[in-house]
């Protein structure tokens, strides 16, 4: 017999529990069951009809006395274990969302999980669901399979294979260098027009942009729809691609030069007829801030960026965590930054520049322009330091965790 049919047999034979789980058989004390009433096994003791019996089992031999459960026989050993001891031992080689199942079906609640397995089990159901490998390498796959019966499905399948995986052929390799190539040149050049030499005005000193810088905006940004569009049209699912984060932001990159060209557009028609035209103006202006949005378009080709978006994305809670800390640190230190610089002639007279002073101080920026001259001001400053490291260090912790593992799973992707 082994460990888990042995070890809990007391008193008469005929008195054990009887259990057959997942086709291997254990004899337990009643009273040892008993001791925990609110799990499976204890109820099932107390039943007083057959009915009420096989409501909690999958089936129940009356002339043996013997209880069937169709469930894994090696989690039951840790039930087992539960019994005897009154606490439960995880095995790591299980799974611990199937871990957990187990034990809630058996009724154990993880309260009497032991010290020495708590805080792995806890960290590990924490951890973000990552969708499987497996999973993540059959999304074309699935993608492939809604093509059958859809109108031009061979050739929306072949482009749509090149255009979505780099890797699937030399010809997707080569778009994808395009494609990024062409991101990379519209990100410089858009840096390239912030500079004075590339500036230009016209006869009424209004503003104007380069030509040369023009001609290659719009060159880009007919790439940048040519691509759109045509990823539009062969995509499998459009909803699913419209959903898409990455095609969202794509989305966004291309639409305010579109919008700014009509703006403008409008802006020289009505020149004329109305000199008021500031407000077209800061429209203009805030579109035109808008193509920064191109560089999140280097998501798409970076596997460091979809790690960073991903972990922001399922660490919202340690985000969170990270902003209360700051902002109750905040506002303590400023207000004791204010009592103590307030008879000085300093800018830290008031508790709001006071927040200004405590945010960078508690970030370790430490810009400089404001800083304690009293004693018990410094003394302030030295804890806000302190305090400051460590709640900015505790969240970014379990952050960077989080970042390395999405990193490592979609570089093993890729």
């Amino acid at each position: 017999m082994g460990y888990g049919q042995i070890l809990h047999r007391r008193g008469d034979e005929e008195d054990q529990v009887h259990l057959n789980v997942g086709g291997v058989r254990h004899e337990l004390d009643p009273d040892m069951v008993l001791r925990f009433p609110h799990t499976r096994l204890a109820r099932l003791l107390c039943c007083q009809s057959e009915a009420a019996i096989l409501e909690l089992c999958d089936d129940y031999s009356p002339a043996e006395k013997e209880y069937y459960f169709d469930r894994n026989p090696r989690v039951f050993l840790c039930v087992l274990n539960f019994y005897h001891t009154g606490q439960i031992h995880m095995m790591e080689e299980l799974c611990v969302f199937s871990f957990c199942q187990e034990i809630e079906y058996w009724g154990i609640k993880e309260l009497h999980l032991s010290p020495c397995c708590s805080n792995w089990y806890h960290e590990r159901k924490g951890e973000p669901s990552f969708d499987s490998s497996f999973e993540e390498l059959s999304a074309l796959d699935k993608d492939l399979a809604k093509f059958k019966g859809a109108w031009c499905a061979e050739i929306r399948s072949y482009m749509w294979l090149r255009l979505e995986d780099p890797g699937h052929s030399r010809a997707s390799k080569i778009i994808a260098v395009a494609s990024l190539s062409v991101v990379l040149t519209s990100i410089v050049a858009m840096c390239v027009h912030s500079m004075p030499e590339f500036q230009r005005v016209d006869d009424s000193d209004r503003p104007i942009e380069d030509p040369v810088l023009t001609r290659l905006e719009a060159v880009c940004i007919v790439c940048f729809s040519a691509e759109f569009i045509i990823r539009l049209i062969v995509a499998p699912s459009r909803r699913k691609f419209l959903g898409n984060p990455l095609n969202i932001i794509d989305a966004a990159s291309i639409l305010p030069f579109y919008a700014t060209l009509a703006l403008e557009t409008a802006d020289e028609d009505s020149v004329e007829e109305n000199e008021d035209i500031e407000n077209v103006g800061k429209v203009v202006q805030v579109l035109r801030l808008m193509r920064i949005l191109r560089i999140l378009k280097l998501a798409r080709h970076s596997i460091g960026l979809r790690a960073l978006g991903a972990t922001v994305r399922h660490s919202y809670q340690e985000v969170g965590l990270l902003l209360l800390f700051l902002s109750v640190g905040i506002s303590i230190f400023s207000a004791l930054i204010y009592f103590a610089e307030k008879e000085e002639d300093t800018d830290l007279g008031t508790i709001p520049s006071g927040w200004w002073w405590a945010t960078i101080t508690m970030t370790t920026v430490g810009y400089g322009d404001t800083c304690p001259v009293t004693v018990a001001g410094k003394i302030v400053a030295t804890v806000c330091i302190i305090c400051g490291l460590l709640v900015v260090a505790l969240p970014i912790t379990i952050i960077f965790n989080k970042f390395s593992k999405y990193y490592q799973r979609n570089k093993c992707l890729s």
